[in-house]
């Protein structure tokens, strides 16, 4: 129920949503609330652990993917599954936790 209360929330919201590039659109409206509610956006990036800028950091500067500040619900997405392969993969190697906690 929290999830359509705030799904409605976002999409009453929308024109001034940080992912909405024009608030007139009623199309560019829906996605940017999706995507919100789904876990992206500027605000999703403000919620990240220490891992995860280390790897939008990793994929602006040596990959050279373009800014990582605002990124949509699926890069997001995406960076957790590479965290949680390199924490596995630390774990694996050292039998211990990797250092930086990861954020809830």
């Amino acid at each position: 129920m929290d999830f359509i209360k705030n799904a409605a929330q976002n999409l009453n919201n929308a024109g001034n949503n940080d992912n909405n590039n024009n608030s007139n659109d009623p199309k560019n409206a829906v996605m940017g609330a999706l995507n919100t509610v789904m876990g992206g956006g500027k605000s999703a990036e403000e919620k990240e652990d220490m891992l995860d800028k280390a790897i939008d950091y990793a994929q602006e500067h040596v990959l050279k993917q373009g800014p990582q500040d605002n990124e949509d619900a699926v890069e997001q997405a995406t960076d957790k599954i590479i965290a949680g392969a390199v924490r596995d993969q630390y774990k694996k190697l050292t039998g211990n936790e990797f250092p930086l906690a990861e954020k809830k």
